[in-house]
């Protein structure tokens, strides 16, 4: 090999690693007293007290018979599964959550459908997307939601041929301790 082209080979080679050490990317900072560094955790939508998720299933105890609309967000007028339980967040809480089953699941935090109480929320595939449906857990099995059939606000059991196949996820509104 000419020496001409051995000491481009070499200089190549040099250049090569010296670029690969100029890339190390650096050390992360084990401080967590720094804020730029310590971990963000997610925030959830939470009610400010306990007590507002057995509010929440009395007033949605006070809802049965409601008739259902498509996109409806009060009782007079008619309700659906995400505008029922955002109207009655809205009433217990002063605060709102969107009128969309979808977007309150992604709003609050997520927990095993084996740890439900009362005033958490089930979330259903019905439609074949998943968190097309929704209701209020009010415990032993059980939750109130507005479905679309028979036309009002009703209890159903989760453990239903309908329902139990079609749980796809629960939330809380309680934050977590």
């Amino acid at each position: 090999m000419p020496l001409r082209i051995r000491n481009r080979c070499i200089i190549a080679m040099l250049l090569a690693l010296l670029a690969a050490c100029s890339s190390v990317p650096p050390t992360p900072s084990t401080r967590t007293s720094d804020p730029e560094t310590r971990p963000t955790a997610r925030e959830y939508f939470s009610l400010d007290d306990h007590r507002q998720s057995q509010e929440m299933v009395i007033f949605a105890l006070g809802l049965l018979d409601t008739g259902y609309r498509f996109g409806g967000r009060n009782p007079e007028a008619g309700l659906d599964c995400s505008g029922m339980v955002s109207y009655i967040v809205e009433q217990i809480s002063g605060r709102q959550l969107p009128h969309n089953a979808a977007k309150i699941a992604e709003q609050t935090r997520p927990i095993p459908v084996t740890a439900l109480r009362a005033g958490d929320l089930v979330f259903f595939n019905t439609s074949a997307r998943q968190h097309s449906h929704m209701g209020i857990y009010m415990g032993d099995g059980k939750f109130v939601h507005a479905p679309s059939s028979r036309g009002k606000v009703r209890i159903e059991r989760l453990d239903s041929p309908y329902f139990k196949p079609r749980i796809d996820g629960a939330r809380t509104l309680l934050a977590e301790n």
